[in-house]
């Protein structure tokens, strides 16, 4: 029913030493993913406004083992507000967050930002309100329209990715 980060990111096809961003990390399970597949090479940097969903986060990522997440406390809307330095950035994960996000136009320059030069984004979102599952019906991006925001700001879409059968799963990557 719901988005399997996993299956997800094997799509991706993720190389050792990346550097992965994760913007909206939120209980981290993209990050968990991503951070699984560098296999202790490469980091992720998990990003979100919500301080104690990073805590869980870095506990989580411990227990598991996994020592190559970074949280960042910031705002992925903000200018600057993932702390990142402008192209370091392999991969960026926007997964489960476009229907949250009230400035997508920032988010937009934020990513292209962060990205290095042929830098990719992952993009997986709800395809719609499913009787109490998921956003509101009138916050949720349809495919279309959320491919067309990410065009509309200079990005490619490289390919399609399976995400489940409640959501849409695309990769752009940064013209």
């Amino acid at each position: 029913m719901f988005s399997d980060p996993e299956k997800v990111i094997d799509q991706c096809s993720i190389q050792v030493g990346m550097d992965i961003a994760d913007l909206g990390a939120g209980s981290g399970g993209y990050s968990i993913a991503a951070a699984k597949s560098l296999i202790s090479t490469g980091r992720v940097y998990s990003v979100d406004v919500h301080k104690d969903l990073l805590v869980k986060l870095k506990n989580r990522a411990t227990r598991e083992g996994l020592y190559n997440i970074e949280v960042i406390w910031g705002d992925i809307e903000a200018p600057n507000g993932t702390k990142l330095r402008e192209m370091t950035i392999d991969l960026a994960l926007v997964c489960n967050v476009l229907f949250q996000v009230e400035n997508q136009a920032n988010l937009l320059k934020e990513i292209k930002r962060i990205l290095k030069p042929g830098g990719r984004v992952l993009l997986v979102d709800w395809a719609d309100s499913f009787g109490g599952l998921g956003p509101e019906p009138k916050a949720v991006i349809k495919k279309d329209a959320a491919m067309n925001i990410f065009e509309q700001a200079g990005f490619h879409l490289d390919r399609e990715v399976s995400a489940g059968a409640h959501h849409y799963g695309m990769l752009f990557k940064k013209l």
